[in-house]
Formats: C-alpha cells, sequence, structure tokens
C-alpha cells in the first residue's frame, strides 16, 4: 500500500504585517504615479539599469527623477530584496524564518518565546502576531505589545501603555520597566523582562489585558 503524501499547507500562527498590504497598495499605485508598473520597472532596470544596487538608485533618481524612497525599493527589489513586503505568502514563510533567526544561539529563550505565543493566542483570539527580524510584535488594531530577545538570557516583554501613562491611578509595579517611550513617542512604553518559565505569570497578563483593553 502506498502512503501518500499530505499536500496541504501548513497554517501559519503568523499574520500578515500591515506594512505588506501598505506596500502592496503602494506597488499598486505605481503605473500611476511613475507612468510604470512594478514589472515594467524591473525590465528597464535589468535592460538599461547599472550593475549595483546603490548605482541604480542613483541611476533612478538622476535618470527618471524618482524620489529616494521609490528608487530605494524598487533598486533593492531589482537584487533581489524585500520580496517578503511585496508579497504577504512571502512574508509568512520569512515570518518563520525571523524568528528561527532571531533565536539562532539564543537556544533557552525559544521556548519562553513559544509559551508567550501559545499564551497570548489562546487569550486572545483574535491577536495578529506580526514577526520583524529583530521583534515580534502583537496587533489588536495596533501593536499592544511585543517580544524582544534583548540578550542571551533575557526577552523583553513590551507593552503599549501609553493610554494609561498619564492616568492618575497609573501605578505600575517594578518589574514593569519604564522604556522612556511615551516621551519618544514609541509605541512601546513598559517592559517586562523575562529569563524564565516563572517570569510568564499572572502580573504579566495582567497588564497585557490592560495594553490590550486599551486599544479598544
Amino acid at each position: 500500500m502506498t502512503t501518500r503524501k499530505s499536500t496541504a499547507k501548513k497554517t501559519s500562527i503568523y499574520s500578515v504585517h500591515p506594512g505588506v498590504l501598505m506596500t502592496r497598495d503602494w506597488i499598486a499605485s505605481l503605473s500611476e504615479k511613475t507612468d510604470h508598473s512594478l514589472d515594467d520597472w524591473m525590465r528597464l532596470i535589468a535592460k538599461n539599469g547599472p550593475a549595483g544596487e546603490r548605482e541604480r538608485l542613483q541611476w533612478l533618481k538622476s535618470e527618471h527623477s524618482l524620489g529616494t524612497n521609490t528608487a530605494k525599493w524598487l533598486a533593492e527589489y531589482s537584487v533581489g530584496k524585500g520580496e517578503e513586503l511585496a508579497d504577504p505568502e512571502a512574508y509568512l514563510r520569512a515570518a518563520e524564518q525571523f524568528v528561527d533567526a532571531m533565536y539562532a544561539g539564543r537556544p533557552g529563550l525559544r521556548p519562553l518565546h513559544d509559551q508567550i505565543v501559545a499564551l497570548l493566542r489562546e487569550r486572545r483570539p483574535t491577536i495578529r502576531i506580526c514577526p520583524g527580524k529583530t521583534i515580534v510584535p502583537f496587533y489588536r488594531n495596533h501593536v499592544v505589545a511585543q517580544i524582544k530577545p534583548s540578550t542571551k538570557t533575557r526577552i523583553d516583554f513590551g507593552l503599549a501603555l501609553d493610554r494609561l501613562y498619564e492616568q492618575k491611578s497609573f501605578r505600575p509595579p517594578a518589574r514593569l520597566i519604564d522604556t522612556g517611550g511615551f516621551q519618544k513617542k514609541d509605541r512601546i512604553t513598559h517592559r517586562i523582562a523575562v529569563s524564565e518559565a516563572g517570569d510568564i505569570d499572572d502580573l504579566l497578563v495582567a497588564w497585557f489585558d490592560k495594553a490590550w483593553e486599551a486599544d479598544e
């Protein structure tokens, strides 16, 4: 009897990063804004442009009067960079690789990462998890929390508590460390250090809930 391998796609625990959807919209507008589609630009660069990424960036700016951001993105894309920012499926494949790379050389932290992810997914089934190359943000409507492996022995679990920060009743415990984010207008204002499973406790969950509920 022959065993047939399943061809079903693995369902990712991650969601497509909002930046990917913004990039898709931007690509769709290229024809209107520049008179060339993405495919047109790639053919033009391959045929007439210089070889290097930096040279292509300058060529697109000088010869085609493109703005720096547009020229930079097209130059990068033309040498094989940034596919994950233009294709949702490519992003989801890359997201797995981003997380694996974060914990290369930090194997003791990966179980803590996975424990936090599993806990938050169970607690908030609608949560969206959108890894980048150095952090893993969690979204409700906006980023409400993030995981960042900061050292070989510590994960920083960041929280977006800006809406609570100026309330008179806001009295964070000592474990909730102020990042200075509120003053810098960063989304993440506080963090909890996680170095062992015991750090993923009721306090962490309670403050995550506060961040979640504040993002209604």
